[in-house]
C-alpha cells in the first residue's frame, strides 16, 4: 500500500509514518515543516502540490490541522484556509486520483457545548449520535471538514471515515487551576476513564479505518480509551466521581494513595468508543485498568510509541502562563500571529 500522511511532522503524523514504515508500506509524508518524517514539503492548500503527492496513493491519512492551542495565535481565516480549504483540496484530489480510503482525523472538540450538561444534570454519555455544538473556530472548522468528507463520499464515491479522537497530547493541561491542583501524570491517568487515548491506539484505529473504509463508505467514530463506566453511573459521576470509580475499579485507591494522587471530584462527560470497536474491530490496549497495572510495576503510563515521539508543543515560542495561550473573552479576528 502507498499511503499519504498529512501533518507528518506532528504527533499523530509522525506516529503514522513510523508505524507504516515499520509495516514496509510506501509513505508520502506531507507537511509545511521539515522533519525526518516529511518527504514532501508544502501546503495542503496548494492544489498542484497535493495533486503531485497523490499520484499512486491508495490510502490518505489526513492529520494536518490547526489545533485548539492555535485559536489565540492564528486568525479565523487561517483556520478556514487550513482546516476547511485544505481538507477540501485533499478530498477532491483523492477522489480524482482514485484513492481507495480517506481517513480524516477529527476531534471530540467538535461536540463543544454539547459536552457540558446543565447544573445538576448527570454526566453526558457521548456517542456519535450526539449533535455537535462547536464553541470556537477550531470546532467549527473541524465539523465543517467532517461534512465535506460526507459530501465527497456521497457525490464522488470516496470512501471516507472520520475519527473523532479524544486527548492524546503529552503536553500539560491548558487549565491553570487543574495544573495547580494535580500532578500532570495524575491528570492524565484520571482522563483515561473518560476522555483520553494513547497515541498507539489512535494509530491502530487509523489503520483499521483505512482497511474498512471501502466497505463502510462514510461514518464517524469516537476514538477514546474504553471506559469502565455504564450509563447508570452518569448521575454519580457528576456529583461524586470517586464513588463511581470505586464501583467500577475498586482497587484504584490503593495505588492512588501510594502516590498521593486524587480522583477528580466530578466528571462531566464520558466518551464512548463502542461503534469503533464493533465496526472496525478496534481493540485499544491502554485504558484505566491498564494504566493502574503499569503504575503498580513502576512503568510509564504512556505506550512505547508515545514515549518515542515525546512532546512537540504547538508553538515555536514559549508562554509565561501555561503550555499555550487560551482563548480570552475578546474575539481574535485579525491576522497577526
Amino acid at each position: 500500500m502507498k499511503a499519504l500522511v498529512t501533518g507528518s511532522a506532528g504527533h499523530l503524523g509522525e506516529a503514522l509514518v513510523r508505524t507504516l514504515t515499520d509495516l514496509k508500506q510506501e509513505v508520502v509524508g506531507l507537511d509545511i515543516l521539515e522533519s525526518p518524517f516529511t518527504t514532501h514539503l508544502g501546503s495542503i492548500t496548494d492544489r498542484s502540490f497535493v495533486k503531485r503527492c497523490m499520484r499512486g496513493v491508495q490510502a490518505v491519512f489526513h492529520t494536518a490541522t490547526l489545533h485548539k492551542p492555535h485559536v489565540v495565535t492564528h486568525s479565523q481565516q487561517d483556520f478556514i484556509d487550513t482546516n476547511i480549504t485544505g481538507t477540501l483540496t485533499l478530498l477532491e484530489e483523492a477522489a480524482a486520483a482514485g484513492v481507495e480510503s480517506f481517513v480524516y482525523t477529527s476531534t471530540t472538540s467538535v461536540f463543544g457545548d454539547a459536552l457540558v450538561p446543565p447544573a445538576g444534570a448527570p454526566a453526558a454519555w457521548v456517542t456519535e449520535t450526539v449533535t455537535p455544538v462547536p464553541k470556537n473556530i477550531y470546532g467549527v472548522t473541524k465539523a465543517a471538514a467532517e461534512d465535506l468528507c460526507q459530501l465527497s463520499h456521497r457525490n464522488q464515491g470516496l470512501a471516507c471515515l472520520v475519527l473523532r479522537t479524544s486527548r492524546f497530547f503529552p503536553e500539560e493541561d491548558d487549565n491553570k487551576a487543574v495544573r495547580e491542583a494535580y500532578p500532570d501524570a495524575n491528570i492524565k491517568a484520571n482522563e483515561y476513564l473518560f476522555r483520553r487515548v494513547d497515541i498507539e491506539d489512535v494509530v491502530s484505529a487509523h489503520l483499521l479505518a483505512a482497511e474498512h473504509a471501502p466497505a463502510i463508505g462514510f461514518r464517524t467514530y469516537v476514538i477514546s480509551a474504553t471506559t469502565p463506566f455504564l450509563p447508570d453511573d452518569l448521575p454519580d459521576l457528576r456529583s461524586d466521581a470517586p464513588l463511581a470509580v470505586r464501583r467500577r475499579v475498586p482497587d484504584y485507591e490503593v495505588e492512588y494513595e501510594r502516590r498521593g494522587w486524587t480522583m477528580f471530584p466530578s466528571i462531566d462527560r464520558v466518551y464512548v468508543n463502542e461503534r469503533a470497536r464493533t465496526d472496525l474491530g478496534w481493540r485499544p490496549r491502554y485504558d484505566f485498568n491498564d494504566i493502574l497495572a503499569r503504575l503498580r510495576t513502576g512503568n510509564d503510563i504512556g505506550s512505547p510509541l508515545a514515549r518515542t515521539i515525546g512532546s512537540k508543543g504547538y508553538h515555536a515560542e514559549a508562554f509565561a502562563d501555561g503550555p499555550y495561550p487560551v482563548e480570552s473573552s475578546r474575539s481574535f479576528t485579525n491576522s497577526s500571529r
